[in-house]
């Protein structure tokens, strides 16, 4: 009886290896980008776009902060300065002061990005009369 469970289980076994085809051809490597890579001067400049329509709404703000803060980096001061003359055109200080907020989080253990971000949003934060939120006190909430 096991002789012939033997039988079949190594007969079962060379017909499963003669069935499976064998691959002798090298691996090709797959290249899944087949767009152009962005440069960091057009990636700035079609967020400055974005931010700097005419027609733009709070919903759109929102959405394009959001999307603009989940990728990995800190925006670069002249996006911020063009977002929050979006908030004023749109007349909202509160998105404003959670934009200022945002970067602030996003700067994240890099003690000196914020500081520069503020430093160099300076003039458009006193034009639109923006405070930071360290000014009105509810960075200590």
């Amino acid at each position: 009886m096991f002789r012939a469970v033997f039988r079949l289980s190594t007969s079962g076994a060379r017909r499963l290896a003669r069935t499976r085809p064998c691959y002798s051809a090298p691996l090709a490597s797959r290249c899944y980008s087949h767009g152009k890579v962005e440069t960091d001067e057009e990636f700035d400049s079609r967020w400055v776009t974005y931010f700097s329509k005419p027609d733009i709404d709070a919903w759109e703000l929102r959405k394009g902060m959001n999307t603009l803060i989940g990728y990995d980096l800190v925006p670069e001061p002249k996006i911020l300065d063009s977002a929050l003359r979006a908030c004023r055109r749109l007349n909202d200080l509160a998105s404003a002061i959670r934009i200022l907020e945002a970067v602030r989080d996003k700067a994240g253990p890099h003690k000196d990005i914020y500081p520069y971000l503020i430093q160099e949003l300076k003039p458009t934060l006193t034009e639109l009369g923006i405070s930071t939120p360290e000014e009105l006190g509810i960075d200590k909430l």
